[in-house]
């Protein structure tokens, strides 16, 4: 039984986070990346590195969410998300919310959620097991 909840616990965990980030992903098919390119740009990064967003926020949730090589789309979610901290968050990291929340929780909730999936695995409710 303890298996089970497991499983279930770990599948909960990689539909929540596979469709929220999908949902980002959405947004850049639609919109483009182009604002990212220039936050590259302003690190002194290639901007190429900006289409990296599909592969974050696409591809990867959809990996997630089916369970198929569960624990790679987690390390490119969790590498996206380092992206995203410190291209678009930076300054926020050691601020809080006027609620005293932290300033960049979701995107340490996303970030810390793709690691736990990462280490853990996707569970048997999953094409495999990697």
């Amino acid at each position: 039984m303890d298996n089970m909840l497991d499983d279930t616990g770990k599948l909960i965990l990689r539909l929540a986070l596979g469709v929220m980030i999908l949902l980002h992903g959405i947004d850049k098919v639609s919109g483009g990346v182009g604002h990212i390119e220039g936050m590259l740009a302003g690190a002194g990064l290639p901007g190429v590195l900006a289409y990296g967003a599909y592969i974050g926020e696409v591809l990867a949730p959809v990996l997630l969410i089916i369970g198929l090589y569960a624990r790679i789309g987690a390390v490119l979610i969790a590498v996206n998300m380092l992206f995203a901290i410190g291209l678009a968050h930076a300054d926020e990291v050691v601020q809080l919310t006027q609620h005293g929340g932290w300033a960049i929780e979701l995107q340490a909730m996303f970030l810390f959620s793709a690691i736990a999936l990462a280490l853990t695995g996707p569970g048997r409710l999953a094409i495999n097991r990697y």
